[in-house]
């Protein structure tokens, strides 16, 4: 599943081909995703300039002068600039044409993301209720620290709560917990101050690294440019189950955390 680096990468990739641009029409030709494509989106949308690019949590926001577009990848969804006219393939199930002679395609095998129209995108009701971004001020360990006091879950599902904080995924979480030490299966209560404090940092530098490498290429994503992420290749425990530590040696252990495979290192993490 693309997370939070990957849809910034896609943000950052499709951002200077859409702002400023006429949307001319959209095309859809499969509205059944997670939640149907609403029958008027090509009227909402035709005919307006495309005035900016956001992402919040997972969410792209492609904001027009009316309303905004409100997309999710889901599990397997990838959005690619193409030259209008270009022929579908069996999974493109919408293009947004552009007065530019190019067209955003969206691409989704399992049909788990989502295309959505707000007036106001963040009284919508799938971003309403989250919590602050990590790589943003309102993120801290003192945060993490203040509500998990009296929490006995896992911490790994902890901050993967989206209420807590969003966009902290199960790579980036694997990842993050490896760096700062911490065993994904211990009481979230149970951590001190000074623990989240690191992890919080740990949760922003490992975010902001994959950011910067172009996000992790899981089967599926590829990114706005049509140029996959190379974050894969630093990755310490995710997916790594029965290998080497790459720090002390030891085998890496997998466990379920939340019906998710976890990978940790039992010397490294406690």
């Amino acid at each position: 599943m693309p997370e939070l680096p990957e849809v910034e990468t896609t943000r950052r990739g499709i951002e200077p081909y859409l702002v400023g641009h006429m949307a001319e029409r959209v095309l859809v030709r499969e509205r059944r995703l997670r939640w149907p494509i609403p029958e008027d989106l090509d009227v909402r949308l035709s005919g307006q300039r495309i005035l900016a690019v956001e992402r919040r949590a997972k969410y792209l926001l492609i904001r027009a002068e009316t309303g905004c577009l409100i997309v999710h990848l889901g599990m397997s969804g990838s959005l690619r600039l193409i030259q209008a006219g270009q022929a579908p393939g069996k999974h493109d199930h919408v293009d947004l044409l552009l007065d530019s002679g190019m067209a955003l395609r969206y691409t989704d095998p399992r049909r788990f993301g989502a295309w959505l129209w707000s007036e106001d995108p963040f009284q919508h009701v799938l971003l309403a209720s989250l919590g602050p971004e990590p790589l943003g001020d309102d993120f801290s360990g003192d945060r993490l620290y203040r509500l998990s006091r009296g929490r006995s879950m896992a911490i790994k599902p902890f901050i993967m709560d989206n209420a807590v904080v969003v966009g902290v995924g199960n790579i980036y979480a694997s990842e993050a917990l490896f760096a700062a030490g911490i065993d994904p299966r211990k009481a979230a209560g149970s951590i001190s101050r000074a623990r989240y404090l690191k992890l919080a940092d740990e949760i922003r530098r490992i975010l902001a690294f994959a950011i910067e490498c172009g996000g992790t290429t899981l089967r599926d994503f590829v990114g706005g440019d049509g140029k996959p992420g190379y974050f894969k290749q630093e990755l310490y425990v995710y997916g790594r189950a029965g290998e080497f530590c790459k720090c002390c040696g030891a085998t890496l252990r997998e466990i379920r955390l939340g019906q998710r495979a976890s990978v940790y290192c039992g010397r490294c993490q406690r």
